[in-house]
């Protein structure tokens, strides 16, 4: 049951990401699961943001590392289990 969750939290993260600048344009019933996932994962994603800031990938140009950490513990979380 619990790798089932975490196979679902993974896609959610991935759906998440990709949605995420689309969010105003989402019909009602997709608004509804991405602002679950939204109410899950924005917390996680801020609390891990504070612990790791965006890396510079270029002049002016930094990568969210919040959203890698995350699905690095989840891909660890589902293999220890």
């Amino acid at each position: 049951m619990i790798t089932i969750i975490i196979n679902v939290l993974i896609l959610g993260l991935f759906l998440y990401s990709k949605l995420l600048p689309y969010e105003n344009r989402l019909d009602k019933k997709f608004k509804k699961v991405f602002n679950f996932f939204d109410s899950l994962l924005k917390p996680i994603l801020n609390f891990l943001k504070k612990i790791h800031k965006p890396y510079q990938v270029g002049v002016g140009l930094s990568v969210d590392m919040s959203q890698i950490l995350l699905l690095i513990l989840l891909l660890i979380l589902l293999n220890l289990i």
